[in-house]
């Protein structure tokens, strides 16, 4: 299928699961777009394609891949897919590569990215919450478990053509007029799952089968609401602290075969996104008064573990 005229030129940074899965629907429909990865990546789809194994199909597609940050010039929109470790310091890269009128959206763990993206890169940043189950089991092909929507906000005119583009590519995106009470609630279920699983080298499956386990979920997620209620942030429909652990258990249980990204990153000898997860709430925790000892214990020993076998990646793009 053909580019429209109408349709921006997408760069998706940072080409791992996420960034490939979604970028490679938009390139399974002709959308112009740029994957940048790393050279194992881009090697593999430049000799054979970027396969597609998903719940719905499986198909190899052929998109243009760079593992140079410069091939985003000239994009309209950047995907901005890299670990949150790296978000200051790609974000400012790009403020050199980008016209001013670009706009970057955050498909990121953690609710500060857009923030920190705006602060080091002066250009317009969306904050989107990204539900979806995936994995690289080899470079140049993404394994797809479920799910495989967006929430975007906050909710404008920007926001509403996105989604419609994003549709038109057959993902699925809602549009948040509370994108940080949205936020939230994804940080809530990981912090409730994602360490838990890295630190037990478990899958979701074996968690919810651990009445244990369940227990340690349950006190992660409540200091979470806490700190949250504290903050004045609303995540929508968790108010009630059972209604926000319920979701966690239904997360768990929709991708019980998983291990969570904080898990897969343990297992590689990668850094973790743990500080923008449990450290975030543990750290912001401790500024209002909330005592989060589950999280901050959570937190302490993936940190620990990072200390003693985590090497940082060479390059910023995952």
């Amino acid at each position: 299928m053909a580019a429209r005229k109408t349709d921006p030129r997408v760069a998706v940074v940072g080409a791992g699961a996420v960034g490939g899965y979604f970028g490679g629907l938009l390139a399974r429909v002709g959308k112009p777009v740029v994957l940048i990865g790393r050279p194992s990546f881009v090697e593999a789809v430049r000799k054979s394609g970027l396969y597609l194994d998903t719940v719905q199909f499986q198909e190899t597609v052929h998109p243009e891949v760079s593992s140079e940050l410069s091939a985003a010039a000239g994009a309209d929109v950047v995907l901005f897919c890299v670990k949150t470790r790296d978000t200051s310091s790609v974000a400012r890269q790009l403020s050199t590569i980008l016209s001013p009128e670009a706009t970057i959206i955050s498909l990121q763990n953690g609710v500060t990215n857009a923030e920190e993206i705006r602060a080091a890169s002066g250009l317009e940043a969306l904050s989107s919450v990204v539900y979806v189950a995936a994995a690289v089991p080899v470079p140049g092909r993404v394994k797809h478990f479920g799910r495989g929507d967006l929430v975007l906000g906050p909710k404008n005119e920007k926001a509403e053509w996105l989604a419609r583009f994003f549709a038109s590519a057959n993902i699925s995106c809602r549009i948040s007029d509370n994108i940080e009470g949205e936020l939230w609630t994804k940080l809530i279920w990981n912090c409730g799952l994602n360490a838990l699983s890295g630190l037990g080298r478990v899958t979701y499956g074996e968690i919810l089968a651990s009445e244990d386990a369940k227990r340690l979920v349950e006190a992660a997620v409540y200091e979470v609401l806490h700190v949250a209620q504290a903050k004045g942030i609303h995540p929508p429909g968790l108010e009630d602290p059972k209604a926000a652990l319920a979701g966690s258990l239904r997360i768990a249980q929709q991708m019980s075969g998983m291990r969570s990204s904080t898990a897969q990153d343990m297992e590689r000898g990668k850094l973790t996104e743990i500080d923008s997860l449990n450290g975030y709430v543990a750290k912001l925790g401790a500024e209002l008064g909330v005592p989060t000892p589950v999280n901050h214990t959570l937190y302490t020993l993936v940190k620990l573990q990072e200390a003693g076998t985590a090497v940082p990646a060479a390059g910023v793009v995952s």
